[in-house]
């Protein structure tokens, strides 16, 4: 079974719809890898938003900006996949999804992230590369990284 990829704006989503994206993120982020942060910090709005659905399931989801809303270039950020549905390949999904759509909507090839570091090789397999030191992010050791 496959996800199925949406991508909308902060004013397309539904009501329940941002509860369950915003519970998966919770879940992820704070729960699992035990991260005290701010997410609710007044970014979604200016967002685009690529949710990934399975039977009904908000299972995956990113948010992308254009370049100056967060960092100088387009970028993708409050990567997520459910726990239980990571071991099918959802990331890689996600992330292409993620690039197509700014690449359709921002115009552009140019992505920056900033990336948890053991995720390094994951992303380098969607062709980003390090730029700069490890630093640390909310307690997390992070590494930027770009796409062009």
């Amino acid at each position: 079974m496959s996800v199925n990829f949406r991508v909308k704006q902060f004013e397309e989503i539904e009501a329940l719809e941002l509860y369950k994206i915003l519970r998966l993120r919770a879940e992820v982020f704070v729960v699992e890898q035990d991260c005290v942060y701010q997410d609710i910090d007044n970014k979604d709005q200016k967002a685009l938003h690529v949710i990934g659905y399975k039977n009904d399931q908000i299972v995956a989801y990113t948010r992308l900006f254009k370049g100056g809303d967060y960092f100088e270039n387009a970028s993708i950020g409050r990567v997520v996949v459910s726990q239980k549905e990571r071991q099918f390949g959802y990331g890689h999904d996600l992330i292409k999804a993620s690039i197509e759509a700014i690449e359709k909507h921002f115009k552009t090839t140019e992505i920056k992230i900033s990336a948890q570091t053991y995720l390094k090789k994951f992303y380098e397999s969607h062709g980003f590369s390090q730029i700069g030191e490890e630093y640390l992010e909310d307690g997390i050791p992070h590494i930027a990284m770009v796409r062009r």
